[in-house]
């Protein structure tokens, strides 16, 4: 399977719409439902035209991330980025939920760093603010407080998502098609395991 350029945002786009922390689809910026990635794999699956595998696979790649918390905004994995892109990847590769365990995992690392980085930019923001608040300006620290959040924000989930699932699929694609036979069958058993 080939993923198109829009194809690839538009997963961005759902990966960003489930991140922590994005106002739009969930109550009061907590965790979204999109960033389970049975969700995910769901909604992955619709842009690549096949729903149903994309809510097996999701479903397969929920498991490991079944009783995850963000205890005190902190974020261990990242099961948004590894719901998205690791569906896309696995339907990109043919493979199957097992395996697609396998490759997904590694990308919650990975949205960790993203996610890192994120809040350690957004502290500029919470600076920008004090100072507003030392002005008394309510709409500026109200506007500093959602809108360039955001805006980083989106450019932190939509870009790398994006590049990952655009560049990373036929490269998923080859290493899988290298793996075939017994070395495939070992990562299938590592993601029973996980």
């Amino acid at each position: 399977m080939t993923i198109s350029i829009g194809q690839a945002i538009a997963i961005g786009i759902v990966y960003y719409l489930g991140n922590i922390g994005t106002p739009w689809l969930s109550l009061l910026g907590s965790i979204s439902i999109v960033y389970k990635p049975l969700v995910a794999g769901t909604l992955v699956g619709f842009i690549l035209g096949d729903p149903v595998q994309g809510c097996i696979i999701g479903a397969a790649i929920n498991l490991p991330y079944i009783a995850f918390i963000s205890a005190g905004g902190t974020a261990p994995q990242d099961p948004g980025l590894a719901g998205t892109v690791g569906t896309a990847w696995a339907l990109a590769a043919g493979v199957s939920p097992a395996a697609a365990v396998t490759i997904a995992l590694p990308l919650g690392l990975l949205g960790t760093m993203i996610w890192v980085l994120h809040m350690t930019l957004d502290v500029t923001f919470v600076h920008m603010a004090d100072k507003a608040a030392d002005e008394g300006d309510l709409d500026k620290i109200c506007f500093l407080h959602v809108v360039p959040p955001q805006i980083l924000m989106f450019f932190f989930c939509v870009i790398p998502a994006t590049v990952a699932t655009y560049f990373g699929a036929e490269a998923v694609q080859g290493i899988i098609a290298n793996l075939t036979g017994t070395p495939l069958h070992i990562f299938e058993v590592f993601g029973v395991f996980l």
